[in-house]
């Protein structure tokens, strides 16, 4: 059936004239009451202050080189005062997307940094293909029923990309965020006899000089959307203002042992294809976990929307089948050369013989 077009219709209609129906309001969103307990401002922003009022010290750990040197920071600081039993450690499971033994490497560096307590939480039900594919029937069911509201096709609705994005980054409270506030409760529930709101500080590794974005954020805040009557959430960033340089110092410094994607050129360490990492480390992840790459590439098919904007994992995967003919397999490179390229080889090899001399892993 051909749909109308302009010159298809009479130059005068007749009979009574009926306006076309009005889009139904959008309801306007309730703005989410804060519990009137919940400080507006963190009481303090001195590092050794925050962690004396805390009740718990919560560090969340994705196993990359932030949240580890972080993690070390923070541990020498709460020694020094005598409190490390306060010091919880995280780690947001992310299942297949993430890098192959990140979740061990974090509760490694948990213990090797002396913390009694790790905890692993992981998000219910589906991983972030699955959630992909869920969230594009959502919007697909959307955009039709809105054509349809407006008198057109639904079968030429246009709908939304459903991948995440760095204005859209809602796997972010689904897959990390979320699952950290249930350990949250069961922190709180352990300390209600305590006859007031459970001080958590909460620990994030994230840096102004990995973006724009982060660099706005501010180093001390309280997480309003994390605090009620029961519990009142200060975020604290220990390492907001620290450069490349310094994260890699402080990992040298605590001996303790990075994830080797690091050695094989990435910059950044969570899922294998972040939406927010760079193009070398999308492609490093399609030669080292060529598997999950063609997962992703199955899923751009189903949702029909490319990964990242501009960007294809079908052409993420060619340009890393191209390196592999052009260069071959490549050999891992030695331990140390991530690290090397910002501290130089002489701190690094100290770092490897001390970390051999302490844990017994090899150098």
């Amino acid at each position: 059936m051909q749909t109308a077009t302009l010159f298809d219709l009479p130059a005068i209609q007749t009979g009574p004239q009926v306006a076309p129906a009005a889009a139904p309001a959008k309801k306007a969103r309730r703005p989410r009451k804060v519990h009137a307990s919940v400080p507006l401002m963190p009481s303090t922003t001195v590092p050794d202050k925050l962690i004396r009022e805390a009740d718990w010290v919560v560090v969340s750990s994705s196993g990359g080189k932030d949240s580890q040197a972080m993690l070390w920071y923070v541990v020498r600081r709460a020694k020094a005062l005598g409190m490390l039993d306060k010091v919880v450690v995280v780690h947001a499971d992310l299942g297949r997307v993430e890098w192959e033994g990140t979740r061990e490497l974090a509760e490694l560096q948990a213990l090797l940094a002396g913390v009694r307590r790790f905890e692993v939480v992981q998000a219910s039900g589906a991983d972030l293909l699955d959630r992909v594919e869920i969230r594009y029937g959502k919007l697909k069911a959307k955009a039709e029923k809105e054509a349809v509201e407006r008198g057109e096709d639904p079968t030429t609705a246009k709908v939304p990309p459903a991948w995440p994005s760095s204005a859209a980054r809602w796997c972010t409270p689904d897959a990390k965020r979320g699952p950290i506030r249930t350990l949250y409760t069961r922190l709180t529930a352990e300390l209600t006899h305590l006859g007031r709101p459970v001080r958590i500080l909460e620990c994030i590794g994230q840096r102004a000089a990995e973006s724009s974005q982060r660099a706005k954020l501010a180093e001390v805040e309280i997480n309003q959307g994390a605090s009620n009557g029961r519990r009142h959430v200060t975020t604290w960033r220990p390492i907001h203002a620290w450069s490349d340089r310094k994260v890699w110092r402080e990992i040298a410094r605590s001996r303790l042992p990075y994830h080797p994607a690091y050695d094989w050129g990435n910059r950044r360490l969570s899922c294998v294809f972040c939406v927010l990492g760079c193009n070398s480390d999308l492609v490093n992840g399609a030669r080292r976990v060529p598997e999950l790459a063609a997962a992703y590439a199955e899923t751009e098919v189903k949702v029909g929307a490319d990964f990242k904007k501009g960007l294809s994992m079908r052409e993420i995967i060619r340009r890393a089948q191209a390196l592999e003919e052009a260069e071959g397999p490549a050999a891992r490179p030695p331990m140390g050369t991530a690290m090397a390229e910002h501290i130089g080889w002489a701190e690094t090899n100290k770092y490897r013989n001390r970390r051999a001399a302490l844990y017994g892993l090899a150098a």
